[in-house]
C-alpha cells in the first residue's frame, strides 16, 4: 500500500529535507496503484533514472558539470545546441522541480537512513508516493513554464517555442533560430511579398483601367458600325430605288412608243378603208347608169382611178409587237455597296504622346503617337499648325508609321499637333491635341562685350529668337598646347539671362560657345569665341564716347582731330560725355589686380584712370569725388603731371615723361598705381575704398591718339613696397 501523507511528511523531517506540501491523491491513484510522471522527463535519449534502486548510486555526485551531465543527460551535441539557444541553461536548471535524483542535497548518514527505510517497506510504494508527489510539484512547474514567453523560433514547424521545448520537448530534433533573427527574416520575406503584392495590384490596377477603355471602346465601335451599316443600307436602297425609276421610265417611254406607232397604222388602215368605200360606192352608181355614153365615160375615169389606187401596196405588217424586250437591272453598284458593308470598323482616335527629350531642332520637330486598340489601320492622318494669335492654314500629312519627322518650322515656336486612323470603312475621331515646341536658334555671342581677366570672364550674348527661351548652356574647352589638340569641355548650365561669370584658370586659353534651351531642347552652338586668361581684357563703351571723340577699327585706339568747340552740338547718347572729350571702359566685375596699359605720345594732354558709373558726364574726370585720374599738360615751362581726385593733386614731379603709362587695378588692396611702363618706374598710387566695382576711363585734351592696351600679364615689378 502507498504511504499516507503523514508518513511522508515524517520521512523528510528526518533526513533533514523541509517537508512538500500535501498534494491531494487522485481518485485513480489509489484505485489503480498507477504513477504519472511528467512527459518531458522522457524527452531526452539520457532520461532521468528515477527508480530507487539507481538512486542509491547517485548520492555522491558532485555539483557543476557532473551534476548537470546527471540532470540533463548532455553530450556534445547538445552543448552546441545550448550555444544556439543564447545561453538559456541557467534559466532551464532554475526550471527544473526540486528534489529530483541526482541533485546530491544529501549527505552520506542520511542516504543510508533512507536506504534502511526503504528496505523495511515497500519499495515501490513509497516510491509511488513520493514520484506521485514530485510528479505533481512537476506538473504545476509545467504549468508555470507554458506560460513563458517563447524565445526561439523552430525553422521546422515554423512556430516559436521555448529554448527548454528545443531541449526536451518534442522541437529536440529540429532546426531553431534566435527570435530577433527569425523575426528579421520574416519581415523581410512579408516585405518582399508586400512589394510583389503592389505591384500585382498595379498590375491589376492597369488592367481594369485597360478593361474599362476596352468596354468604351466597344461601345464606340458599335455605335459606329451601326451608324456604317446604316450609312451603307441606306446608299443600297437609294440604289435600288433610282434603278427601280430608270427602268420604269424605260418601260413606260417603250410601251408609248408602241401605242403610237399602232394608233399610226391604225389611222392609215382607216383611211385606206374610207378610200374604198367611196370606189366601190363610185362603181355601184356607175353600174346603175343606164346611158350608154355616160357610161363609158365614166368608166374610163373610174378605171384610172381604180388602177391607180391599186397600185399603191397596202402594209398589212404590225409596225409594232405587243411583247415589252427583257430589260436586265444591272445590281454591280448595289452590290459594290454590300460588300462594302463589313465587320471592320473605323478605328478609334489614336493617342499622341508628349514631346520627348531632344524630339526637336531649331527647324524639325518629331511628333509620335500611338493607338491603343486592335483596329485595322490604313494611314494616319496628321495636322498641325503653329499656336499663335494670327489665323494661319492647318497642314495636313499622311504617313504610314506612328511617327512622323515635320521639317521647315520656324525655331523656338509652338506648334499644335493631333491625328487620326483611317481604314476602308472611314476615319476615327482626331486624337486630343498636343503642343510641341522647336529648338531656339544659337545664340549670337557679343565678342566686343567680353570682358575677363586672369581668373574669370564676363561673357555676354543675345538671343535670335522672338520669343524667350529658358534657359542657356554655356560650353567651354580649354585648348592645349597642340594645334587643334584635344580639348578638356566643361557646361555650365540653367543659366537665366544673357550673361554669365566664369571662373577660369590663369594664363590659359578657352574657347567658348553658347546653347540656348527650351522645353523642346537645345539649339546648335554658337559661333566660338576665343578667350585667353593671360590679363584683363575689356573694350570701351561706345555710348559714353563724346562727340568729337572716334574709336578707331581695333575698337582700342581713340582719336580726336579738333578742339575748337567741345560743347558742340553733334548728337549724344544719354549716356555720353558732353563737356570733357572722354569714354569709359567696360566694367571690370572681377575682384583682385587688373593691369593694362596707355601708349601716348609726348605732346598729347590727356586723362586716364578709373571711374564710377554714375560719374557725372557734363563734368572732367578727376574733378569729382567718382573718378580718380593721371592727367598729362604742357605748360610753357615743362611736362606737368597730376593725379586727381574731387580736383586735388598731389605736388609730383615726373621727369622723364611716360610714353606708356601701366595703369594697375587693385580691389583687394584697395590702391590704384600708375607707372611708367617703358622703364618700370612707380609713379603715383591712390589709396581708396572702392564702394562698387568701376570702369577704365580715358580723355583727350588736345587733339592726339591714345592707344589702349589690354590682356597684358601683370608685371612683376608693379609690387609695392
Amino acid at each position: 500500500t502507498a504511504l499516507s501523507a503523514e508518513e511522508h511528511e515524517t520521512s523528510d523531517q528526518s533526513t533533514g529535507r523541509s517537508a512538500s506540501p500535501p498534494v491531494p491523491e487522485s481518485s485513480e491513484t489509489e484505485a489503480e496503484g498507477l504513477i504519472f510522471y511528467h512527459m518531458d522527463l522522457y524527452g531526452s535519449k539520457d532520461r532521468f533514472d528515477i527508480f530507487p534502486e539507481e538512486l542509491s548510486g547517485q548520492g555522491d555526485r558532485s555539483r557543476g558539470d557532473t551534476r548537470r551531465e546527471s540532470m540533463y543527460g548532455l553530450d556534445e551535441d547538445r552543448e552546441k545546441e545550448l550555444e544556439l539557444l543564447g545561453g538559456h541553461l541557467e534559466m532551464v536548471e532554475s526550471r527544473w522541480p526540486p528534489g529530483l535524483p541526482g541533485e546530491a542535497s544529501l549527505d552520506e548518514d542520511q542516504s543510508k537512513a533512507i536506504a534502511e527505510d526503504e528496505t523495511e517497506s515497500h519499495v515501490w510504494s513509497r516510491e509511488g508516493l513520493s514520484s506521485s508527489v514530485m510528479s505533481d510539484e512537476w506538473n504545476s512547474q509545467a504549468v508555470s513554464e507554458e506560460e513563458e514567453v517563447a524565445n526561439v523560433f523552430c525553422s521546422t514547424c515554423k512556430m516559436p517555442i521555448r529554448a527548454f521545448d528545443k531541449l526536451f520537448g518534442e522541437h529536440k530534433d529540429h532546426e531553431v533560430a534566435q527570435l530577433p533573427s527569425a523575426m528579421e527574416s520574416e519581415k523581410e520575406e512579408i516585405h518582399k511579398n508586400m512589394c510583389k503584392l503592389e505591384e500585382q495590384i498595379a498590375q491589376m490596377e492597369n488592367f481594369a483601367s485597360h478593361l474599362e477603355e476596352i468596354f468604351i471602346t466597344v461601345e464606340e465601335n458599335f455605335g459606329r458600325q451601326e451608324q456604317n451599316f446604316e450609312v451603307h443600307y441606306n446608299d443600297a436602297v437609294q440604289v435600288l430605288a433610282q434603278k427601280y425609276e430608270e427602268q420604269l421610265e424605260a418601260l413606260g417611254e417603250e410601251k408609248r412608243q408602241k401605242l403610237e406607232a399602232l394608233y399610226g397604222q391604225l389611222v392609215d388602215c382607216g383611211k385606206h378603208l374610207d378610200a374604198c368605200k367611196e370606189l366601190t360606192d363610185a362603181t355601184q352608181e356607175l353600174y346603175l347608169e343606164n346611158d350608154k355614153a355616160s357610161f363609158m365615160k365614166a368608166a374610163v375615169t373610174m378605171v384610172d382611178r381604180l388602177e391607180e389606187f391599186l397600185k399603191k401596196e397596202v402594209d398589212l405588217k404590225l409596225s409594232t409587237l405587243p411583247d415589252f424586250e427583257e430589260r436586265v437591272i444591272d445590281f454591280s453598284e448595289v452590290e459594290q455597296l454590300m460588300n462594302s458593308i463589313n465587320t471592320i470598323p473605323a478605328p478609334c482616335a489614336p493617342v499622341i504622346n508628349p514631346q520627348a527629350p531632344n524630339a526637336a531642332t531649331g527647324t524639325s520637330l518629331r511628333v509620335c503617337w500611338g493607338l491603343f486598340s486592335d483596329d485595322t489601320v490604313e494611314c494616319y492622318q496628321l495636322c498641325y499648325k503653329p499656336v499663335s494669335n494670327e489665323r494661319r492654314n492647318e497642314h495636313t500629312l499622311k504617313v504610314k508609321e506612328t511617327y512622323c519627322t515635320i521639317a521647315n518650322l520656324l525655331p523656338n515656336t509652338q506648334y499644335e499637333f493631333w491625328v487620326s486612323a483611317l481604314n476602308a470603312s472611314g476615319i476615327s475621331p482626331p486624337s486630343e491635341r498636343a503642343v510641341y515646341v522647336t529648338a531656339p536658334s544659337p545664340p549670337t555671342i557679343k565678342s566686343k562685350k567680353i570682358r575677363s581677366c586672369e581668373n574669370a570672364a564676363l561673357v555676354c550674348w543675345e538671343s535670335r529668337d522672338i520669343n524667350p527661351v529658358d534657359s542657356y548652356m554655356v560650353e567651354l574647352s580649354k585648348l592645349t598646347d597642340e594645334e587643334n589638340g584635344n580639348n578638356i569641355t566643361e557646361s555650365i548650365v540653367g543659366i537665366p539671362n544673357c550673361e554669365v561669370l566664369i571662373h577660369l584658370q590663369p594664363m590659359q586659353s578657352y574657347r567658348i560657345c553658347v546653347r540656348a534651351l527650351n522645353l523642346g531642347g537645345s539649339s546648335e552652338r554658337s559661333e566660338p569665341v576665343l578667350i585667353h586668361t593671360t590679363g584683363t581684357y575689356f573694350c570701351l563703351n561706345e555710348d559714353t564716347a563724346h562727340p568729337l571723340l572716334a574709336i578707331l577699327d581695333d575698337g582700342f585706339t581713340i582719336a580726336c582731330d579738333e578742339l575748337e568747340n567741345p560743347e558742340c552740338d553733334l548728337p549724344v547718347y544719354d549716356n555720353s560725355f558732353t563737356r570733357c572729350i572722354g569714354i569709359l571702359g567696360s566694367l571690370i566685375p572681377f575682384p583682385g589686380k587688373h593691369y593694362w596699359e596707355v601708349e601716348a605720345e609726348e605732346d598729347t594732354e590727356y586723362r586716364i584712370g578709373v571711374a564710377f558709373e554714375n560719374t557725372p558726364r557734363h563734368g572732367y574726370l578727376g574733378a569729382n569725388n567718382s573718378s580718380w585720374c593721371m592727367r598729362h599738360i604742357i605748360t610753357p615751362s615743362r611736362h606737368k603731371y597730376e593725379f586727381l581726385h574731387s580736383g586735388m593733386t598731389p605736388d609730383i614731379r615726373i621727369t622723364i615723361p611716360p610714353r606708356r603709362i601701366g595703369i594697375l587695378l587693385d580691389y583687394e588692396n584697395c590702391r590704384l598705381s600708375f607707372f611708367n611702363a617703358e622703364i618700370a618706374q612707380h609713379l603715383y598710387t591712390f589709396t581708396l575704398h572702392f564702394q562698387h566695382y568701376v570702369h577704365p576711363c580715358f580723355a583727350l585734351e588736345t587733339p592726339g591718339i591714345l592707344q589702349i592696351h589690354t590682356g597684358i600679364a601683370i608685371p612683376r615689378w608693379t609690387a609695392l613696397p
